[in-house]
């Protein structure tokens, strides 16, 4: 047996995830011993880890070399996505700290829970074999699990963490199966050595491999389409969505995206990208995705269109956004296009980030203690007893819509104009009609602060880390929207196309 050396691991490429990680556990043993009127701290050391973390990301960002033993890679994919990650994370320590206080459910564990899920969706955008992927993906779950019951002695809490951990388990093995039948068709997991062997087995045309190859990649699909809520693997959303705590579903929203779609990413275009049948140029998985992008964008917006429940309404509102980005992977499955479909789903997933993070931090801000003020209703008059906070969530459902100006616009122009150039102009049409769905849904919000009567909410949650999390959000939403150019340098060196050996 080799035992591989320091510079073997090449540790040092792992540092922000595995600092985040370990400091995950030493933040658990901190709060033991912290006195209990100090206990708060917790939240903010949680707060400089991540900073830390991100300082680390940067230090790191497209250093384009492998670890551990190649199971792990650090390139300016994983760079970007863990960028988004941290600030998701970053937001949501914000959100929670005055949250967990006035519910009565704050205690240490919470944001150790909160980082170790963070750390496990940063090991999924590095993850370069099949085997990372699926326990980086339980690293980033489990935690989301518990964190969803979070709530103690609320009905609808426990029954979202319940609901949750079922069909999550029932995800992983789908995943599983799915990564086991490519296993036996290539002899391998490591996703370079996957896309290596996939040649091969397409030129001896219809064997046993073949088979196995599509129905591993099908089943893959699955698993990873429950973690980002794609149609028809979303009917957990809405409920975990209403029940979890609201830091926890802001998280959840977008955090359980990033690391589903980054796992999804590098699995169909890094190591599947020559999975094609027929003397066919494009991959076989390009129309099964195309048609589950198009049931969720048409499921996502238009059933948003009948809740009156903020929370819900922005559960299938996230369902409709990970058909978004669904089209850019559909997109990067032609080689042409394929590095900037991928540039493009970063771009998306970096503006919901903000804009989602940003609407949650407003609902939140109008929740009271026990879980209700989270109707639509409830936002009526807001702009009167808060024309700040209403005025910033106007900005947010616009952005949400694709208004121009807004980030929300700049992940769509992206998204649409990859699915454009692969040539799924069907697909496009059909983003671009949704997103008028959508307007119908966001823009009542928006006519709820403005122009019903009332005296509005007094929105005794909006504390000033809410208060805090809600600028950085603004900020983030608008800067993207106006300079777009920020996302794009960062973005312009992404590429997830294996190169077969010479």
């Amino acid at each position: 047996m080799n035992v591989p050396s320091f510079a073997d691991l090449n540790l040092s490429a792992t540092l922000p995830a595995v600092f985040l990680a370990l400091g995950t556990t030493t933040l658990l043993i901190v709060d033991v011993f912290l006195p209990k009127e100090r206990r708060h701290w917790t939240a903010w050391l949680a707060l400089l880890g991540v900073v830390v973390s991100f300082v680390l990301t940067l230090a790191t960002y497209n250093s384009g070399t492998t670890a551990l033993s190649e199971m792990f890679v650090a390139d300016s994919f994983s760079g970007f996505m863990n960028m988004i990650a941290l600030v998701a994370a970053g937001i949501t320590v914000l959100l929670g700290i005055d949250y967990m206080k006035r519910t009565d459910s704050a205690r240490g564990e919470f944001w150790s829970l909160l980082l170790l899920s963070t750390a496990g969706i940063m090991f999924m955008a590095s993850a370069n074999d099949l085997i990372v992927i699926f326990v980086s993906l339980e690293l980033l779950s489990i935690p989301l699990y518990i964190l969803a019951a979070f709530r103690l002695n609320n009905a609808k809490s426990e029954e979202s963490g319940m609901k949750y951990f079922i069909l999550g388990a029932f995800a992983s093995a789908f995943l599983v199966y799915g990564s086991a039948l490519i296993y036996g068709a290539t002899g391998t997991t490591n996703l370079p050595e996957i896309f290596s062997s996939v040649p091969g087995i397409v030129a001896n045309g219809t064997g046993g491999a073949m088979f196995y190859l599509v129905v591993g990649a099908a089943l893959i699909i699955v698993g990873l389409g429950f973690k980002v809520a794609i149609v028809p693997f979303h009917m957990w959303t809405p409920d975990v969505y209403e029940g979890a705590p609201t830091p926890v579903t802001a998280f959840m929203s977008v955090g359980a995206k990033i690391g589903g779609f980054a796992a999804l990413l590098r699995v169909l275009v890094t190591a599947m990208p020559a999975l094609i049948a027929n003397e066919q140029t494009i991959p076989v998985w390009q129309n099964t995705v195309m048609i589950l992008a198009a049931l969720t964008l048409i499921v996502g917006n238009f059933v948003a269109i009948s809740q009156s429940n903020i929370k819900r309404m922005l559960a299938y509102s996230s369902i409709a956004h990970a058909g978004y980005v669904l089209m850019a992977v559909a997109a990067a499955a032609n080689p042409l296009t394929a590095d900037v479909a991928t540039q493009g789903a970063l771009v998306y997933l970096l503006s919901y980030t903000f804009t989602n993070l940003g609407a949650f931090a407003v609902a939140l801000s109008i929740e009271k203690n026990d879980g209700s003020g989270t109707s639509l209703d409830d936002f009526k008059g807001l702009s009167r007893s808060r024309p700040i906070m209403a005025a910033m969530m106007a900005v947010f459902m616009f952005s949400l819509t694709g208004i121009p100006l807004t980030a929300g616009f700049t992940g769509k122009w992206f998204v649409f104009q990859a699915s454009m150039n692969a040539g799924l102009v069907p697909l496009a049409v059909i983003g671009v009609l949704t997103s008028v769905v959508s307007a119908f849904y966001y823009v009542r919000v928006i006519v709820n602060m403005y122009l019903h009567e009332g005296a509005g909410d007094e929105a005794a949650g909006a504390t000033q880390s809410v208060n805090w999390a809600l600028y950085i959000s603004f900020a983030g939403t608008m800067m993207l929207g106006l300079f777009p150019v920020l996302a794009t340098n960062l973005t312009d060196t992404v590429s997830l196309l294996a190169k077969l050996p010479q």
